[in-house]
């Protein structure tokens, strides 16, 4: 059986970070905590769970501190968590069956990332993350920013999943000042570049976005799944703007980079749906259902968009061309899907007063 190190950084978490380790500190087998400039009760937590509690000091880049924190791992395999994931009780079964069962081979292991989920507790954005490597590898983080470890070697892909449950919203202009802060000394690597257009996209400085995300897609040196959501933020951004072609050319863009995605198809029926377009719009809900998952690994996944947005759009098309049986029909696997969402719920009380 293998042996695992988990590596954090934290900074002032101790609303969380008790949560987190009581998830996790009877699976792996070695905790390392660097504390990254607290001044609450942090440390004092952290160190009721291991002695090997470490300062350092905070350079605005998290690849670095990840590094140090990796650096001070010394078991066969190196784990990370936020402070506010937790492992929950069924994930947390299948991660002592991996330690169990994990094959020396493998180099890295793939795990999903729940980060947002919807009112009944299930996932509604997730996406894949290299959650535990070798530590004879020496895989290194990378980026300032949504730092990450470039996926190599023999790589296992799993349905664990860790669970993104955050209690205080972070500082929403913390990234994009680190990198603007990086921007004015250096130029920003192509990974760099979509999470800064995607923080001055969120900023609402779309026209600035558009740019970026221009760049970012020319390159050529972007993720595949990167360059797909690039087209799908670009669109966002275009939408802003009121600019309706560019919004639509921007998504049929992704196609170049791969298969479609659900994600992409949706959108563009929602564009063809906003234009009373119903034929076009029933056209790519129907592929979107289509889609498989599997063909967005390691991409960002909205389970929504591979079955219930499609269905539920596609009941709104069919009743706005009059064809209410086929409507009913899709009301009815929104029923199976999420009988008590507020628009199922509304759809229900329709069809009751017209069938």
């Amino acid at each position: 059986m293998v042996k695992i190190s988990l590596c954090m950084i934290v900074k002032d978490e101790q609303d969380v970070l008790a949560r987190c380790l009581d998830h996790i500190k009877d699976i792996v087998d070695e905790i390392v905590i660097v504390d990254t400039g607290s001044t609450d009760n942090t440390k004092q937590i952290a160190m009721r769970y291991t002695d090997q509690v470490y300062d350092y000091i905070w350079q605005d880049d998290f690849a670095a501190a990840r590094n140090f924190a990796f650096s001070k791992g010394t078991k066969d395999y190196l784990f990370w968590l936020d402070a506010d994931d937790v492992v929950l009780e069924q994930d947390a079964e299948k991660l002592l069956q991996l330690k169990q069962t994990l094959s020396p081979e493998v180099d890295m292991v793939m795990m999903q990332y729940h980060v947002a989920f919807d009112k009944e507790g299930n996932p509604s954005f997730s996406y894949e993350r290299e959650r535990l490597v070798k530590r004879e590898k020496g895989y290194q983080w990378k980026g300032a920013v949504h730092e990450a470890i470039t996926p190599s070697g023999n790589i296992l892909h799993t349905d664990i999943a860790i669970t993104h449950q955050k209690l205080h919203p972070s500082d929403p202009d913390r990234n994009l000042r680190i990198l603007e802060k990086i921007k004015k000394n250096t130029e920003l690597d192509p990974r760099q570049q979509f999470y800064y257009a995607r923080e001055l996209m969120n900023h609402h400085r779309d026209k600035e976005a558009i740019l970026v995300f221009r760049n970012f897609l020319d390159s050529g040196k972007g993720w595949v799944e990167n360059n797909i959501n690039a087209c799908l933020d670009l669109s966002q951004c275009y939408q802003r703007l009121g600019q309706k072609q560019k919004a639509l050319e921007s998504l049929f863009y992704s196609f170049i980079f791969d298969r479609p995605r659900a994600e992409i198809c949706c959108e563009i029926g929602a564009c063809f749906l906003r234009e009373e377009r119903y034929q076009q719009a029933i056209y790519w809900y129907q592929a979107a259902l289509q889609c498989d998952k599997e063909d967005s690994k390691g991409g960002f996944i909205l389970p929504d968009c591979y079955d219930f947005i499609p269905n539920i759009q596609l009941c709104v098309c069919y009743d706005r061309i009059g064809e209410l049986q086929t409507a009913y029909q899709y009301h009815q696997v929104t029923e199976r899907l999420k009988p008590h969402h507020p628009m199922v719920v509304h759809n229900k009380n329709y069809f009751q007063s017209i069938l």
